[in-house]
This record gives C-alpha cells, structure tokens and sequence, in this order.
C-alpha cells in the first residue's frame, strides 16, 4: 500500500458518523502537525462562553483562527454564510475572534454578542 493510501485509510478509519475532514494542519513552533476534523451540528446566537460549552458537549473545541480559516477554504459549504465564534480570545478580555464565513473576514466581538458556533477535533501526527 502507498504512504497516499495509508493516510487516507487511516483518516477514513479515524472519522466518525457525520463528521467532516477539513485539512492538514502544520505544526509552529515545535508543535505537531495534525488533521482537523469538523464535527457535526452547530449552535445559534450563543455568547462565547455558550459556544465554548457547546464544543465541550460535542466532543470537541471551538477552532482556533488559523483552523477557521483551513474550514473556510475547504469546508465553506458546511456553514451559514454568517459569524461563527473561535476559540482565540482577544488581547482585549472583553473580546474574542470570530469568522465570517460569507466572506473569510476575521474580527473581535465582544463575548457578550450571539454568533453562531461549531466544533472541530484533531488528529495529532505521530
């Protein structure tokens, strides 16, 4: 068997019902590379807090701004084409990093503000 269809066995054996293999992930700093996976299911008009307790629920996390970014080119079709919150708070604690996933753009919403809310799980390179 190829390296190619290692990998794509190993990530077909490794999803689960409804989920949605997003992309590579690279590593920075030292950190491993892995794969993003985007759960099912998603949450409405939530505060940051609540969409961070919506993730936990589902088994996963809020994506962080770069995983964001990795669904928006990949997986584009599997949101509204609205504002989902991130897992990134801003230097501001009053503030944390969405998405909009019409147009790509990224910006801090006060945590008080409803947006919308999906969860990712990674698969962490060996």
């Amino acid at each position: 068997m190829k390296p190619s269809e290692l990998k794509v066995s190993y990530l077909k054996a490794n999803l689960k019902k409804g989920e949605s293999y997003a992309g590579l992930i690279l590593g920075k700093n030292g950190e491993p590379d892995y794969h993003l996976v985007l759960l099912p299911g998603d949450a409405q008009d939530v505060t940051w807090d609540q969409a961070k307790a919506f993730a936990k629920k589902a088994g996963g996390e809020l994506p962080t701004r770069r995983e964001q970014s990795l669904l928006f080119a990949n997986l584009k079709e599997e949101f509204k084409g609205t504002w989902y919150w991130s897992g990134e708070a801003h230097s501001d604690a009053r503030y944390a990093w969405g998405q909009s996933f019409f147009n790509g753009h990224q910006f801090h919403d006060h945590t008080s503000f409803q947006l919308r809310a999906r969860a990712v799980r990674r698969l962490i390179l060996s």
